[in-house]
């Protein structure tokens, strides 16, 4: 993958300097949308300061795991990653489930000690700071809270299943330096069957479109066991058509049986090289140039 843009954004080059009016706006937004949520496509409308919606998460942060990653695609380690608890999916294969839907099994952090924790990770080598989960959306307040109190000119990275709101991604502009988005389902049905969402397609189309506009993406694929033909072949095409032949991705074949995935047949074994190659020989014929594969897997 030839990522000379994100090579200019983690050396610092291309990163743009937060003005504190800014952030105090985002802010300001941030605390009216808690009054009625809509941060992730859900759109629950529930008062986080007096009840949860489906996330499960309050206004409190709530994190299962805070560590440097050096297992993320090569461009963005070592990061400095911190897991929140909570998610706007259910997705039946999660693999850090339960940890990751549930916000009661997460520890309790304030946006002062994360801030701490990213300067002195910074100052340890980590290229960038990595928001995932579960899910970081129903965390936006909580993350311009920290960027308002940390001090180091760190890159900021969204990593998200992007099944996010219009309101979400006006806060997230000018914000983030690298999306790294899911593209989980290129079917309703699927969507709706596996993690439990409606109106999957539409949202991430739309994401993202407005994170490509907006900063750099990489797109993370994981090729599900049975959905080469109905979500992983057309995903790509659509990513070709919408996003172009230098779209940065990330084809994942690395899906085992996790967490509930038992009560689905296709999920119950991994996936095999047969359905992943012809995943990888699709991306080559659409003439993609910048995915990832594991050429272990394939051997």
């Amino acid at each position: 993958m030839n990522l000379p843009i994100y090579e200019k954004i983690l050396a610092g080059q291309n990163k743009p300097s937060f003005k504190e009016f800014e952030l105090g706006n985002k802010l300001k937004k941030c605390r009216g949308l808690l009054k009625s949520c809509v941060l992730c496509q859900r759109r629950c409308q529930v008062n986080r300061y007096d009840r949860k919606g489906y996330c499960g998460a309050g206004t409190k942060m709530k994190i299962f795991g805070a560590h440097t990653h050096v297992g993320e695609e090569p461009a963005i380690v070592p990061s400095a990653t911190i897991f929140f608890s909570g998610c706007t999916l259910q997705c039946y294969y999660c693999q850090n489930a339960p940890e990751s839907i549930n916000p009661e099994l997460g520890m309790k952090w304030n946006e002062g000690e994360a801030a701490r924790w990213i300067e002195k990770r910074f100052s340890e080598g980590c290229k960038n700071v990595n928001f995932v989960g579960g899910e970081p959306t129903p965390y936006i307040y909580n993350i311009v809270k920290i960027l308002q109190n940390c001090k180091a000119n760190i890159p900021v990275l969204f990593n998200s299943n992007g099944y996010y709101s219009k309101e979400a991604n006006e806060i997230l502009k000018g914000l983030i330096d690298i999306y790294l988005l899911d593209f989980k389902y290129f079917s309703d049905e699927c969507a709706k069957r596996l993690s439990g969402v409606k109106d999957y397609v539409k949202t991430i189309k739309q994401n993202l479109k407005s994170a490509n506009d907006d900063s750099e993406l990489l797109i993370r694929m994981l090729v599900l066991p049975g959905h080469v033909k109905c979500c992983a072949k057309p995903a790509l095409e659509w990513i070709r058509e919408n996003i172009g032949k230098n779209a940065n991705i990330n084809i994942m074949g690395q899906y085992r049986p996790c967490f509930k995935a038992k009560e689905f047949d296709e999920l119950l074994y991994p996936l095999s090289k047969e359905e992943y190659s012809e995943v990888i020989n699709h991306a080559e014929n659409l003439g993609l140039k910048n995915y990832i594969y594991q050429e272990i897997f394939l051997m």
